[in-house]
């Protein structure tokens, strides 16, 4: 069997919602067992440029055309958040009012090195390009700072305060994605900036169109403007919402769970507007049997197969839990063999 060389032009296409030369892959994130199952050996790395280097060759051995890279290592301070299977949003509160947003370490984005994006050319197969994704989003740093339910409180107490602190963190990713266009290997940009709960936004909408929303239409104008398309992801029920996402004019949307809209209706309802990336949703993926996902990833790209605008992946990622032969049995059917044997 002849295996996939990378083409990036295959993400382009389906991007512009058409249809790519085959069907083509899409994640976010995945796992480093999974990596290293598919390079053969263990990563033993510890700069940025050895893991770009040793995901590329994971994501080309496993069926695609690109992969997914921090421009540097900036990231905003936050207190230590309760982990377990998810992140806590309330454990913020490092700003609380305007002595200690004065006081805050705000990172500046000029002051990390982006040497990797140039020196990982050579290790990119084929036509492989990098997707840039942010050090989390708009509303999604600011809510690391600040924590979910005071920020609830200020958006009504200190909204001046509210304004300001999306304009740090807004001026600061955009800067970051200005550096990223720098680099010839960039083919798109993506932020991961989540929105919503399983029934709402985590603002009104009102409020994520003052505070939020404009950052994101800059982000997307700036890709465009270097001729680069914009991915959205972003987790939760973000309905009431998805005509700003067009007008906006992100070129493609990310993350979707069963519970909210199946990937079906979302894919029926928006591919004439966006292109739907991934959308089987992870439980099915932890949960299902092996056949029950090839019928789903089978059917879902005869749907799309004609009409484009549909990149193949899970709803979000491929954490280590999932069951390794539950993610081979998606990419099988989508390249046509078992990449790991």
């Amino acid at each position: 069997m002849k295996k996939r060389i990378p083409e990036f032009e295959n993400i382009l296409r389906a991007f512009k919602r058409e249809k790519p030369d085959r069907p083509t892959l899409f994640e976010l994130d995945m796992n480093m067992p999974l990596y290293e199952a598919a390079n053969g050996r263990e990563y033993t790395g510890s700069d940025m440029l050895s893991l770009l280097a040793f995901t590329a060759e994971a994501f080309a051995k496993l069926g695609y055309d690109y992969i997914v890279a921090k421009a540097c290592a900036m990231v905003f301070p936050t207190r230590d958040q309760t982990h377990l299977s998810t992140v806590s949003q309330n454990d913020g509160g490092l700003v609380t009012d305007w002595s200690s947003f004065e006081s805050y370490p705000w990172p500046g984005p000029d002051g990390y090195d982006y040497s990797h994006l140039k020196d990982v050319v050579r290790y990119l197969p084929g036509n492989m390009k990098l997707i840039v994704v942010s050090p989390g989003g708009v509303i999604r740093n600011v809510t690391d700072i600040v924590g979910y339910e005071n920020l609830c409180y200020m958006v009504y107490d200190e909204p001046e305060l509210v304004k300001a602190l999306f304009e740090r963190v807004g001026q600061r990713l955009l800067r970051y994605y200005e550096r990223a266009l720098e680099y010839d290997a960039v083919g798109a940009l993506c932020i991961n900036d989540d929105w919503g709960f399983n029934t709402q936004t985590l603002l009104p909408p009102a409020m994520m169109r003052e505070y939020v929303f404009p950052w994101h239409k800059r982000y997307v104008d700036l890709a465009h403007e270097a001729g680069r398309p914009m991915l959205l992801h972003s987790c939760g029920n973000i309905k009431q919402v998805m005509d700003d996402v067009v007008k906006m004019g992100y070129d493609a949307k990310h993350s979707y769970e069963d519970s909210i809209q199946p990937v079906e209706e979302v894919y029926e309802q928006w591919h004439d507007r966006l292109c739907i990336v991934g959308g089987m949703d992870v439980d099915f993926m932890c949960r299902e049997s092996e056949e029950a996902i090839a019928n789903r990833v089978r059917a879902m790209l005869d749907r799309t197969g004609s009409r484009g605008g549909y990149l193949m992946g899970t709803g979000n990622s491929v954490p280590e839990y999932m069951p390794r032969n539950h993610y081979l049995t998606m990419v099988k059917e989508t390249i046509g063999y078992n990449p790991l044997l």
